[in-house]
Order: structure tokens, then C-alpha cells, then sequence
């Protein structure tokens, strides 16, 4: 006679959890042990895992025909993670475990050969989507209690081994609940300082507009001028997280399998320039989230610009204007956030002095090809250009630099009044056209944009991204009018005309 018992679990589908129904068919038959449902390699392998785990703790793996049926069977299972609640079905099915006492109760978790589990990747998305379920609780290994305890609202029970399933079933015991991961820490404060960039004023007010509204930058100029420097330094001027954009962060890191111990700050990604374009914007089968994604609400930096391939440059047109990437398989399409700043640097020409350099032997064309690299269509996009030279000798003898200590507080102080203007979380960069077109502006400061608009023939989106880094100038200076001062701040600071 053929029992069936069923378990609760979930699979990631980019940064999110879907639920997932456990089948366990055991009837007479020649011993076999079959899953079905779209598994991937990781879900059949299940098959050796689950049998070595509990006969090594002692319970009697059925020596009949075994059917598990991950439901629904359009969608695709990845991931070693549903080997928990294979195992706990299969229990129930044999009489092993009793069937009500994991009823409403998710199980995620992947298993060790001698029974043990092993932590998982999105314990986080899986926890918020019993949450979102109605289930009452979700059982994970022990290594994944303090990141699934994030999720507010749903009752965490963290499990070191498949022996203790009888007795959590049972009710005869009640693992301690694990405290959540810390997340609202600032920056770490004994990294990156922007005192150690000296000299370069034109690059540390660039920088610290930048940081206010969260607009991208380039920075040109020749190799050693401080461009790497001054970007890894950037985290250390911009404020914490909000605990929403924590929240949204962690969740992107756990899906990764990038949170470990917690967040140690907004999110800092290089990427060498040999990344393909898939995995600077996300891709694979199923889509995975890429470079933009894992910066979200961080900085995404881009050394030597103009050696990345072309088609990774072009795909962050789309992300760059709205902060989220769409991926379109032939499985289906994923939406993943990427809110990020673009912080790119590179060199003038391809030996990097530059054409005004004597030293300079680029030919024309090799100039040419070389700065085509980047369009016109995403150089629009960037809202800030830094023209970087060498530090004098006496700037880089000289004293520290202002730290980003004192920066910081200014940088803080300029978003708090975007948000209160825009919103919680959002700042100069994220401003729709309508909203920046509608931002006060003085008669001086309109008939100086409106000039510049005819004269250097600026697209509607230079001219609406001018008035986002005016208005990230004037929050600066704490003023609620854009004036003549700031205007010019702001033209001259995406002014392109310069070397």
C-alpha cells in the first residue's frame, strides 16, 4: 500500500523564494529513489545525500519504490536546499516522524553525509516568504538561524542535524531562538580615509557631490593621479544604511551566499575589466544577479573604463536610468534592483599621458578607437567628470587631506533634506524629470542652463541630469533656491570639453 506524506520548502529564483511542495511516494516495488519536478543536478543529487544522512543516524531507509515530487513541476529547483524537507517527508512516509507535527512548518537546509546540516544560500528570502505564507515557522541549520531571525514576524528554529527532527516534531524539544545579524553598523571608520587623498581639490568636491546625491562619476586622467585611490575611499564619506536599504541588502547577500557575519557597510564592487556582460548585469540559466545587483545601494567601480568590453558598457544604460535590471531566458524573466553609483575611472589614451603629454606616442586612431569604446549614449548618463592630474610635489609632502569624517557629516546632512523633500531613501540621482524640472530655480541660474542648453546643443537628459547635480550643490550649501553659484558649479562639474 503506497503512503504519502508531504513537507513544505522553498527554491531561490534570483533574489527571491518560491514555494515548493515536497511529495514523498513510498510503495512495493524494486528498491528505486526517483525526484522529479525540474530538479538541476544539486536537487537529484539529493537522492545519495538524504539515504547516507539518515541511515548514519540511525533510521531505516525504506527498501521500496521512492517517488519525491517537487510541485509545481513548471518551475525549476536549483540548490542543495530542499534536502531537509526531502528528508523529513520521507521520515513521515515511513512512520518514522510524526505527520502533524511539521504541518505548517517550512524546511530549508542541506545535508551532510553523517546527518548534519550545512548552511544554505537566501536563508533570508526563504524565511521572508513562509513569513508571506502564513506558515508559523521555518526550521534552517544552525549557521542560518541569525540571518533567517532578520525576518521579523515568523518563529526561526535553527537545527544542527536531522537526528533532532523526532523531537522537534514531537514537541519534546524547542531549540533557543538565534538573535538576527547586526546590520545598521557604519562603515568600518579603521579603513579607507579621504585624508590620505592630498592635493586634487577639484576631485574631493567632485567626490563629495557625488557621495550627497548619489550621482555617477568618471574620472580621467593619467596612471598614479590618485583615481583608484579617491574611489576606494568613497564608502567611507557616504552615511549608514537605512535599516529598509539594510534589509534590501542583506537580502541580496544572502542570496548570494555573500552575508556571512553581517554587512560591513555599504556594498564596494570592482570587477576587472575582463568581466563579461552577463556577469557585470546578471545572467546564467537560471539568471543569477551580477556586479550591479551586488552593489546595490553601494558603489559599483570601474577601473580602466575603456578596456571593458563594449556590450557590457552598453548594458548599463537601462540600470543606470531606472535602478533595476530586467533578465528576459527562455525560463522566464527576473527582475533584480540595482540602485548603485557608477564610479569609473580611465586613462586619457591608451599609454595613459595623454595627447597633451610629450612623452605621448598614440596615434590619432588609436586615440580615437580607444575613447569610442565609451558612447555617447552612457557617457550621458554620468552625471559628474573629473579631470585628474598629478599631484605637485609639494601636495604630496604636504598635510593629510580634510577627513571623511567632517565630510560625512556634510554629506549626511545634505540627504536628510532630500529626504525629507523626496522621500525616505531617496536622493538627487533617483529624481524623475518631472520632479527635477519642477525643483526652485532662480531666473539667473534658468537663463544660464537655458544658454548652455543651445550652445553645447544638450540632450533632454543633460539638461535634467544639470538640474539633479545643481540641486545636489545647493543642498550642499544649504540653500532651497538653485542659484547663478550653484548652476555653474554644476555645468562645470559635467563639463566635457576639458582635458
Amino acid at each position: 500500500m503506497a503512503v504519502l506524506a508531504t513537507a513544505r520548502t522553498f527554491t531561490l529564483d534570483g533574489i527571491l523564494a518560491r514555494p515548493v511542495r515536497v511529495e514523498v511516494d513510498v510503495h512495493r516495488g524494486l528498491p528505486a529513489f526517483a525526484i522529479v519536478g525540474l530538479p538541476d543536478a544539486a536537487v537529484r543529487e539529493a537522492r545519495e545525500r538524504v539515504r547516507a544522512a539518515l541511515v548514519n543516524c540511525g533510521f531505516e531507509f525504506p527498501l521500496q519504490r521512492i517517488v519525491v515530487n517537487l510541485a509545481p513541476a513548471s518551475l525549476r529547483k536549483a540548490g542543495p536546499g530542499m534536502d531537509l524537507a526531502i528528508a523529513a517527508a520521507l521520515l513521515t512516509a515511513s512512520d518514522q516522524l510524526p505527520g502533524t507535527g511539521l504541518a505548517n512548518v517550512a524546511l530549508a537546509g542541506e545535508l551532510a553525509l553523517d546527518g548534519a546540516t550545512r548552511p544554505i544560500h537566501g536563508a533570508l528570502a526563504i524565511a521572508e516568504a513562509a513569513r508571506e505564507g502564513g506558515l508559523e515557522a521555518i526550521v534552517v541549520p544552525a549557521e542560518n538561524g541569525p540571518e533567517a531571525a532578520l525576518a521579523n514576524g515568523i518563529e526561526v528554529l535553527p537545527l544542527a542535524g536531522v537526528a533532532e527532527l523526532p523531537a522537534l516534531a514531537a514537541g519534546e524539544w524547542q531549540p533557543h531562538p538565534p538573535a538576527p545579524l547586526e546590520l545598521l553598523g557604519e562603515q568600518s571608520h579603521g579603513g579607507p580615509d579621504l585624508a590620505d587623498l592630498r592635493g586634487q581639490p577639484h576631485l574631493r568636491h567632485a567626490l563629495e557631490v557625488a557621495a550627497a546625491g548619489g550621482h555617477s562619476v568618471l574620472m580621467i586622467g593619467p596612471p598614479g593621479a590618485g583615481k583608484s585611490l579617491a574611489a576606494s575611499r568613497l564608502p567611507s564619506i557616504l552615511p549608514p544604511l537605512a535599516p529598509s536599504e539594510a534589509l534590501e541588502v542583506a537580502r541580496i547577500a544572502s542570496a548570494c551566499g555573500r552575508l556571512g557575519a553581517g554587512l560591513g557597510g555599504r556594498p564596494f564592487r570592482a570587477p576587472h575589466h575582463t568581466i563579461s556582460a552577463a556577469g557585470l548585469v546578471g545572467g546564467g540559466s537560471p539568471p543569477r544577479p551580477g556586479e550591479i545587483t551586488l552593489a546595490h545601494r553601494g558603489v559599483l567601480f570601474m577601473d580602466e573604463l575603456c578596456e571593458f568590453p563594449r556590450d557590457a558598457l552598453e548594458a548599463l544604460r537601462s540600470p543606470l536610468e531606472i535602478g533595476q535590471v530586467s533578465l528576459a531566458r527562455a525560463a522566464g524573466g527576473r527582475t533584480l534592483p540595482c540602485r548603485f553609483m557608477l564610479v569609473a575611472a580611465a586613462n586619457p589614451c591608451p599609454c595613459g599621458r595623454g595627447e597633451a603629454d610629450p612623452d605621448c606616442s598614440c596615434p590619432p586612431i588609436a586615440v580615437q578607437r580607444y575613447r569610442g569604446r565609451l558612447s555617447g549614449a552612457l557617457a550621458d548618463r554620468i552625471d559628474i567628470l573629473a579631470a585628474v592630474r598629478q599631484p605637485s610635489a609639494t601636495d604630496i609632502g604636504g598635510p593629510p587631506g580634510e577627513p571623511s569624517a567632517a565630510v560625512r557629516e556634510r554629506v549626511g546632512a545634505a540627504r536628510e533634506r532630500q529626504a525629507r523633500r523626496l522621500g525616505p531613501g531617496r536622493t538627487n540621482a533617483e529624481m524623475t524629470p518631472s520632479e527635477a524640472r519642477e525643483t526652485l530655480l532662480s531666473a539667473e541660474a534658468g537663463a544660464l542652463l537655458a544658454r548652455l542648453y543651445v550652445r553645447q546643443r544638450l540632450s533632454g537628459r543633460a539638461h535634467d541630469r544639470a538640474l539633479r547635480l545643481a540641486r545636489t550643490v545647493a543642498d550642499l550649501a544649504e540653500k532651497e533656491t538653485i542659484g547663478a553659484e550653484e548652476m555653474a558649479q554644476a555645468l562645470q562639474l559635467r563639463r566635457r570639453d576639458r582635458d
